[in-house]
Parts: C-alpha cells; structure tokens; sequence
C-alpha cells in the first residue's frame, strides 16, 4: 500500500516521511479519496488508510488528522457550536484568503454539507453566476458523487441558492483565480486546492479536500475571536443556515415547513414528499430572496465606520499592522509578499456587510 501511495504522490518512501505533517495529511487523504471515487467501498478505504497511518507514525507522524469515510451515526456526542449571524460576518471578514471567505459564506447561505460544496465544479453555476442572476441556483444531483463519494446524501436531488452576500466574495475569488491560473472552464471544481504539492498550474485543477475546509473554518472562528471556536464545523454553518430557515423573514413572515426541508435536501415526511411541486424554480427562488442573513449588529458599527470611508476602499499594510485592521472590519484581499498585505474596508449593502 505504501507502494501505491508512492506512485500516486510521485515521492519515494523517503521523501515521504521528510514531509511536513499538513502536507502528509493532505496527501493521504486525496489518495483515500481516489481510491472511494475509483469504486472502493468506505470498508476498504478506512482500512487503506489506517495502514498508511500506522506506516507514518511507526515514521515519526503521530497524531495524523484523518478524515476517514463512513455511514455517520444518528447520535453523536461531539459537542458542537452553531454560530450566530454577526460571528459567521465576522469569521469571513477576518479571514485571510478570498477562497476561504468565498466558502464560508457560500455553505452558509446555501446550507450545503460541505461534501457537497466541495464537489461542485464551475460548470454547475456557470450559467446564472455568468448572467447576474441576483440568488443563483446551485444544483444538487447523484452523479455528483463520481467526484466525491458523499456529494449527494441519499442519492437526493434537489437546489437551493446563493445569496448576493456570498456570491460577491465568490466574484472577487473566482476573477483572481482566473487572473492567476487562467480561465476557468466548466469541469474546474469551484473551489480549488492551492496546496503546494501540486504543481502550480495544476492547483486550479485540483479540488480543496473536506479537511481543509474543516481547518478553514476553526480557524476562522478563532480568529474571530469564538470562545467555543474548536467546536465549530462546516456542518454547524449548515444547522446556521438551518436557524435562518426557521427564523422570521425580512417581510416579518416564516417559510413554509415543507419549503424549509427541502431547502435543508430532506425527504418531506409521509405523503408531503410526493406532492411537493420541487419544479417551481422561480417560486423557490423568490421564497429564498425572503431569508434574513444581515449582520445584527451591522447598523451600530457602520455608523462608526463611515468617517473612515476618506482615502480609498484599498490598502497596503505591513504583517504587524494586518490583525489590527482585521478587527476593525477590514477584509483581506490578496498577499503581496510575506510583509505586505492588500486590504480593503467592509462596505455595508441592504444592511449586509461585503
């Protein structure tokens, strides 16, 4: 097996266990993956990879963050944390990488597993992000599996949507993206690995890994300063998604319940199922325009921020100078070099913080 995976890496056994630990982790988990999308059964892929496991730590890897590929139980005691709206525009904001912000906000307002968004490629929104639809339709379907094995949940097809407050981070990512690599084509994932294995004309190519996801949004939670921030998930900014389904909408009402569950991708319950009209994009569409993600507190802290508006949306500050500016409500944009930082201040739209 160790065989393979060097095959697969292109790295001999030694080069192997010179690697820094991210990049082990990465490697044996795009590996285990391979091996699921080319037909193994989650059996035999958990068994691969904690053969590998035990190779890297009899090598001096112990501790190893694996994701290994399982029927989830129904109950689990891991404690988790849901963070409320103005802590999720707070964890985007103070993100350091326009990928992540894009990602954060796209599971949030769709309600994606991340499984899901993960395994989407451009292609699957081409058409309404190209032509300015304001909340684009994302698309969720079986043979979205053939990328990652657990993309569709059920083998359940449904949709759901974007709201503007994610798909204007996107914007900004994907056009960089494009800027760096070149243009994106319809089989590219929608969200990509930049990890430096790959060759860097490959990363474009290359699709971003669940766990990097899940590091992605810890750490964000603490840099946004969650007390609880180890306890949060990419599945908690589903069950946040969930919260704003069940809460009141801009126009004081609430969504249906069948229209909430099958925003959620749930299986309505008894006969429900089989009536509901799922065809109805534009009825879903306009149901979705409904949902309140504004930040809470946007109003209070906009008021202080609009003396601060003189001199450009566009900064260069130095690394020491960065974390100061993320907290107060600047976002990062791009990395100069190790030293300087481009970063821009967080405008405030239909009372919704870019």
């Amino acid at each position: 097996m160790v065989h393979r995976l060097c095959e697969f890496s292109g790295r001999n056994p030694g080069e192997l266990i010179e690697s820094e630990k991210e990049e082990i982790e990465s490697l044996v988990q795009e590996f285990g993956d391979e091996i699921a999308r080319g037909g193994g059964s989650k059996r035999y892929v958990n068994s691969v990879m904690r053969t590998l496991r035990i190779f890297l730590e009899v090598n001096g890897h112990e501790n190893l963050q694996l994701e290994t590929h399982h029927v989830p139980s129904r109950y689990s005691k891991r404690t988790q944390y849901v963070p409320k709206k103005e802590e999720i525009h707070q964890m985007a904001r103070i993100t350091e990488s326009l990928r992540d912000r894009a990602i954060i906000l796209f599971l949030w307002t769709t309600g994606l597993r991340v499984s899901t968004a993960v395994g989407l490629n451009y292609g699957d929104i081409k058409e309404e992000f190209e032509s300015g639809e304001k909340f684009v339709k994302v698309h969720v379907y079986p043979e979205m599996k053939e990328r990652v094995p657990d993309a569709c949940k059920g083998e359940i097809p449904y949709y759901t949507f974007v709201h503007p407050l994610a798909t204007r981070h996107l914007r900004t990512y994907l056009s960089r993206r494009e800027a760096k690599y070149g243009p994106m084509r319809k089989d590219y994932p929608l969200f990509h690995s930049d990890w430096r294995h790959w060759e860097e004309d490959e990363r474009t190519k290359r699709r971003l890994r669940r766990r990097s996801v899940q590091r992605t949004v810890k750490k964000s939670a603490k840099l946004a300063g969650i007390d609880e921030w180890e306890n949060v998930t990419p599945h908690c900014l589903r069950k946040a998604f969930k919260s704003v389904l069940r809460a009141p909408t801009k126009e004081g009402g609430r969504l249906d319940e069948g229209t909430q569950e099958f925003f959620m991708g749930h299986i309505l319950p008894g006969t429900q199922d089989e009536y509901y009209d799922r065809s109805n994009v534009e009825f879903h569409r306009q149901e979705y325009a409904k949902l309140d993600f504004s930040d809470d507190q946007s109003s209070g802290q906009n008021e202080g921020r609009k003396e601060e508006k003189a001199g450009g949306p566009d900064k260069v500050v130095g690394k020491e100078e960065l974390p100061e500016h993320l907290r107060r409500g600047w976002i990062f944009l791009e990395r100069l070099d190790d030293e300087q930082f481009i970063i821009r201040r967080a405008e405030a739209t239909d009372g919704i913080k870019a």
